[in-house]
């Protein structure tokens, strides 16, 4: 048998061997025998007993396995899909949960229940439901939300400014008390269909609002509202008023009446906490704080000598069941849950951003972000379960969140276990929780607002930028004086004005060469900058629209008008925009840009473009601005359009400037 060439034969019609022909056949090998087909191809097949070529590579490169590139997948059924998306945080438990986070997730979820169980029951009262469905509300909450959300360490269930909001918009529809809880669950699935529908149009943008100056000022102002709404507990008095004025000023008439054993409950219950926290970080030092404070209370007598306790807790399981309300009164919620549905996504999303789930080794910190567009359909599948088994709008929980991290949490198994807290208190242990002292409870509420008080931020925007700092206490102060609801509004209003405030007024240059350095750059950067005779090139940063257009018309003729003042012997002639920056264009801006044309040519000056994108090349076309202009203007790069000003001065050397006659004295 012929041995087999040692080159690759030339492409040519008289070839007879496959070019797809096994490169890896060692010299010698057999030959590969191929069956034919009756299938026309371009190029033939090889004949059987045709030698096979070998290709050697050079060097020590060599050729190594092919994987499976799984070029065919099996495609996946879309329902599988569609769980799939809507259980991040089942997807989480069950694949990358480590068996290390138990023992610290049961401690902080043990602490959350503590302060949750109490705290709960009591935002029944603003809403004005049975102490029951507190529990109901927040059971729900935390299994679903820990299947469902996109982060793992958020808190979700029942919160006050949402029980509040609910409980106001509530109180106008109900004449029988019995009708309320068919009314709160009611608003909880119209707040879930909201939340689901601004899903559909993906609305979770509307997070982006909400900068970080909004968001350190407000957990500021939700830190201040907090201790100011234990203040009663603390102190064992009766602090009436909805606003943080009004309690502040219900509080002043009666402090005076505090009682002594309450407040000591209180100071001894924190100081345990924030000693215990100096001196063991790890410890779950609010868990035993309430321990200790429960078995105090029961030994001592607490209740009989006038410190208020939580008391009994109703037993019982929830059951699903379809609001029995008119269609009336679904009309009239429906602007009320639309509220709720925005402060309270807007609320879950500053929580996702201020408390961000512990770093596990090796994930990159966008696998930790909190998806926008997930936390619609979290948030909604929440709202649309609490209502099915009788519970009133919820939000996440600042304090709760910001105890479970104190405790050492790792992941939602934390409030899978505080659910099951709930749980055993609506089955059996309902009594354990009798003699809990409410002063113990406010001190728990005062040492987690003062995790959210983020004094390192506030020195870090004042180094910065004055104006964040600026913005972040304006939005602590209205939260603090109009409330969360209030204070996020004219916030987010704010950092829309500095947006836009910017972008009317963005910053703008006038390229030049430097000496020794690649490219073109801010004259105002380089004092040693140059630029050609007759020509600027003037970049402005920010998209062209109706604020902005005008403040673009004076800025070039300035520059114009020191051009021609700074070289009165070299007058501009080129004016050459760089819209490099500028990503978007509307009708008013291309109506200026005409006008801007207009003026530079009124004084001699050719206006063109450069780096002109397909993008904005189509909306200047069709306004008529390019048309003005010509095609000829327009140029893809700087260094082509300096070349291309070089060879027309050249083709179009410039009038010689007027000389003025000498002035005779009899002139004179």
């Amino acid at each position: 048998m012929d041995e087999p060439p040692e080159q690759v034969p030339e492409l040519h019609p008289e070839r007879t061997t496959h070019p797809f022909a096994d490169l890896t056949q060692e010299p010698g090998a057999a030959p590969v025998k191929r069956a034919r087909t009756k299938r026309k191809l371009n190029v033939p097949y090889a004949r059987a007993g045709d030698p096979v070529p070998v290709v050697t590579p050079k060097g020590d490169l060599r050729r190594h396995a092919a994987i499976d590139y799984d070029l065919n997948p099996q495609s996946t059924h879309w329902v599988v899909l569609a769980l799939k998306s809507a259980t991040p945080g089942l997807h989480f438990l069950t694949h990358q949960y480590r068996r290390e986070w138990l023992r610290p997730d049961v401690i902080a979820g043990l602490a959350v229940a503590a302060y949750l169980i109490p705290q709960v029951m009591a935002y029944t009262a603003i809403v004005r439901v049975p102490p029951v469905y507190g529990l109901y509300t927040a059971l729900v909450a935390l299994v679903v939300y820990a299947l469902m959300g996109s982060s793992r360490i958020l808190s979700v269930g029942p919160e006050s400014t949402i029980a509040l909001l609910a409980g106001t918009a509530i109180a106008g529809l109900a004449p029988d008390p019995g009708a309320i809880v068919a009314l709160s669950a009611a608003m909880s699935l119209l707040v879930g269909g909201w939340l689901l529908l601004a899903r559909l149009f993906r609305l979770g943008v509307m997070a982006d609002l909400l900068s970080q100056p909004l968001l350190v000022g407000y957990l500021a102002g939700a830190a201040v509202l907090m201790v100011v709404g234990q203040l009663g507990k603390l102190t064992g008095t009766s602090v009436d008023g909805e606003s943080i004025i009004a309690q502040a000023r219900s509080f002043l008439d009666v402090v005076g009446a505090t009682h002594l054993t309450t407040l000591y409950v209180a100071l001894g219950t924190a100081a345990f906490i924030f000693v215990l926290h100096w001196i063991k970080p790890s410890w779950p030092g609010a868990l035993l704080a309430v321990a200790g404070a429960t078995i105090a209370s029961a030994l001592l007598d607490l209740e009989a000598k006038g410190v208020a306790v939580v008391g009994s807790v109703p037993n019982g399981l929830p059951l699903p069941q379809w609001p029995a309300v008119t269609m009336d009164q679904l009309q009239a919620l429906l602007l009320p849950a639309l509220s709720v549905a925005v402060l309270a996504y807007s609320d879950n999303m500053l929580g996702a951003r201020a408390f961000p789930a512990p770093e596990i080794p090796g994930e990159r910190p966008s696998e930790r972000a909190v998806d926008p567009q997930v936390e619609l359909v979290a948030l909604g599948g929440v709202h649309v379960a609490v209502g099915a088994f009788g519970g009133f709008p919820v939000s996440s929980s600042g304090s709760r969140t910001a105890l479970a991290l104190s405790a050492g949490a790792k992941s939602q198994v934390y409030s899978l276990v505080a659910a099951g807290c709930v749980l055993a208190v609506l089955l059996v242990a309902g009594p354990l929780m009798a003699k809990l002292p409410q002063a113990a409870l406010g001190a728990v509420v005062l040492y987690a607002a003062t995790k959210l008080v983020k004094g390192g931020e506030f020195r870090r925007m004042w180094r910065f930028r004055k104006r964040e700092v600026l913005l972040a206490l304006v939005t602590l102060v209205g939260t603090i004086v109009l409330g969360l609801i209030v204070g996020i509004g004219v916030a987010i209003a704010i950092s829309l004005l500095e947006m836009a405030q910017r972008l009317a007024r963005p910053r703008d240059a006038v390229l030049g060469r430097v000496p020794d350095l690649p490219g073109m750059h801010d004259t105002a950067d380089y004092p040693s900058a140059e630029t050609l005779p007759g020509l600027i090139i003037y970049r402005y940063e920010a998209p062209l629209f109706f604020a902005n257009v005008g403040d673009l018309r004076r800025r070039v003729q300035r520059v114009v008008d020191k051009e021609f003042a700074g070289y009165p012997d070299a007058p501009p002639r080129w004016f050459l925009f760089n819209v490099e920056a500028t990503t978007e264009v509307d009708v008013t801006a291309c109506d200026g840009l005409r006008d801007l044309y207009a003026d530079l040519a009124a004084q001699g000056v050719r206006l063109g473009l450069v780096r002109l994108r397909q993008d904005l090349y189509i909306p200047l076309r069709k306004a008529g601005v390019m048309k003005l202009i010509g095609d000829d203007m327009v140029f893809p790069t700087l260094p082509v359009a300096e070349e291309a000003y070089v060879a027309w001065a050249r083709a179009h050397p410039a009038p010689p400037p007027p000389t003025l006659a000498p002035v005779t004295e009899d002139e004179e």
